[in-house]
């Protein structure tokens, strides 16, 4: 499909049409989510599955009519003078975020990096950040996955992001770079989980959009790595192109068990959704509830970096949400790699974070990040010029 017969790539500038898709979205739309789930559509999902040869084991039509959407109750939370909403574990964005966001509001505001774009874009105020990420990601790889299958610290989500918790965690922040953070205990809370180690995340697409009346959504969408499980169901429609199969189970842990057989939370299994880094977030104001933004973001675990990032800049600092969304982009997983945006940031900046103990690493960091922002004069958007994203109104 995306090749020619001679197998070379389709040039730059192709039109690629896909009317496999177009025929399978109008049934859709025509027939409603059960023409998914049964019928054409249906088994022709699981005949290019079962055709898979790499796939030792098979899946069914019956797999597919039981499987059930879940609605969750958004997970929202006071930052400045905002509320805060995003979506629930089994996705691991809007804790990790509120908790880094937390943290550096929890540092004397003279010192804190979170005070202005000339403060956090300092050494100092980048180790802030930093360390602020590095105990959020240490808490994410202890306690998230999905809530069918663990329990919630202190059985409460909202104990992760609680003031006195994220006042305890800002504490931990010393002058410079102090190795692998651990876990903390929100409550004093013993998980008997093992720490997931870090492992690659992919792909996504993030859509936003404010209509007249002020309503608003945040869509977050995924299948992983780019092409997703390389499987193309064309929905029976003997036509050429279709949708592309996710390969999301990759979102689980790599490892079930630590060196001492502990079980990891976000390990496989049956009937379970894996954790995600997937941050659709909608912001309103804390006592009028009024819509004011929506964002997000594709770009795996540093999903969560580049809505902070945006989040900090443009309802902390009033930048527009296109100059919150070009600053440069930063990002870490509680390992030894910290990454700055290639070209991005001066020798005095990456000088000073050396000196503080960081291992750095220059990394394109294609953040994508899409942003809408209410204000008295009207909407304004935002789009990432690191990928293909565009902002339209009328």
């Amino acid at each position: 499909y995306y090749y020619q017969p001679d197998g070379k790539a389709l040039p730059v500038g192709h039109l690629l049409k896909n009317p496999a898709m177009a025929v399978i979205l109008k049934r859709i739309a025509s027939e409603g989510a059960e023409a998914f789930y049964r019928g054409a559509i249906a088994q022709s999902l699981v005949a290019a599955v079962n055709a898979t040869e790499q796939l030792t084991t098979n899946i069914t039509t019956t797999d597919l009519t039981h499987y059930q959407p879940l609605a969750r109750e958004a997970l929202c939370s006071e930052w400045q003078v905002y509320r805060v909403c995003g979506f629930p574990p089994p996705s691991s964005g809007q804790l990790a975020i509120m908790q880094i966001l937390g943290m550096l509001e929890q540092l004397e505001p003279e010192n804190s990096a979170a005070l202005n774009k000339e403060s956090f874009y300092t050494a100092q105020g980048l180790h802030q950040y930093l360390a602020a990420s590095n105990l959020a990601f240490a808490d994410r790889a202890l306690y998230l996955a999905d809530p069918e299958f663990v329990e919630a610290p202190a059985n409460n989500w909202l104990s992760l992001i609680h003031p006195a918790y994220l006042q305890e965690r800002a504490n931990e922040i010393g002058e410079s770079y102090q190795g692998k953070a651990q876990a903390g205990q929100p409550e004093k809370f013993e998980s008997s989980y093992a720490l997931q180690p870090e492992q690659p995340e992919y792909g996504t697409s993030h859509l936003s959009v404010i209509d007249a009346q002020g309503n608003g959504i945040a869509m977050t969408s995924s299948i992983e790595q780019a092409f997703g499980s390389r499987i193309l169901v064309d929905g029976g429609t003997g036509l050429a192109g279709g949708f592309f199969l996710n390969n999301q189970l990759t979102d689980f842990a790599f490892q079930p068990q630590d060196a001492a057989g502990k079980w990891v939370a976000n390990r496989v299994e049956a009937g379970k959704r894996p954790r995600s880094s997937m941050s659709p977030t909608l912001v309103f104001s804390a006592h009028a509830d009024e819509l004011v933004a929506s964002l997000g973001s594709p770009g795996g675990a540093a999903i969560i970096h580049f809505t902070a990032k945006t989040l900090l800049a443009s309802l902390g600092w009033q930048l527009s949400p296109q100059e919150a969304i070009e600053l440069p982009n930063i990002a870490n997983f509680n390992t030894p790699a910290n990454l700055l945006e290639a070209g991005a940031f001066s020798s005095e900046i990456k000088t000073g974070l050396e000196k503080r103990g960081y291992q750095l690493q220059e990394s394109d960091l294609t953040s994508g990040i899409q942003m809408l922002l209410v204000t008295p004069q009207g909407i304004l958007g935002g789009a990432d010029p690191r990928r293909e994203g565009w902002v339209a109104g009328e």
